[in-house]
């Protein structure tokens, strides 16, 4: 009876011990993933502020340009304003009565 006793509490050891061993294991793995994480969190979180910035400073410049392009779009012709500007040219121009009588 006594060697029976014995293989029983073997056995059962041997389930609960593989048992605590693996959830031991899975532990382990699980600080280890965790603490790998951890580390990678600031230099992700920098390169995702780099990312975000060049980005907004990208859709700034975009809007920029685009609010410019609509005031100048808005601001109408230069065609009544800018005219000729008075006085003589350097170069004589023919006119059609000149040319006509050659």
């Amino acid at each position: 009876m006594e060697r029976a006793l014995i293989a029983a509490l073997l056995v059962v050891g041997l389930i609960v011990g593989s048992a605590v061993g693996s959830a031991y294991a899975r532990a382990r793995r699980g600080w280890r993933d965790y603490q790998t994480a951890r580390n990678t969190v600031p230099g992700a979180r920098r390169a995702a502020v780099g990312l975000i910035s060049a980005a907004t400073t990208k859709i700034g410049m975009i809007a920029l340009l685009l609010v410019g392009a609509v005031a100048y779009a808005a601001a109408g012709p230069d065609d009544d304003r800018a005219g000729p500007a008075p006085g003589s040219s350097a170069t004589p121009t023919a006119t059609r009565g000149a040319r006509a009588g050659r």
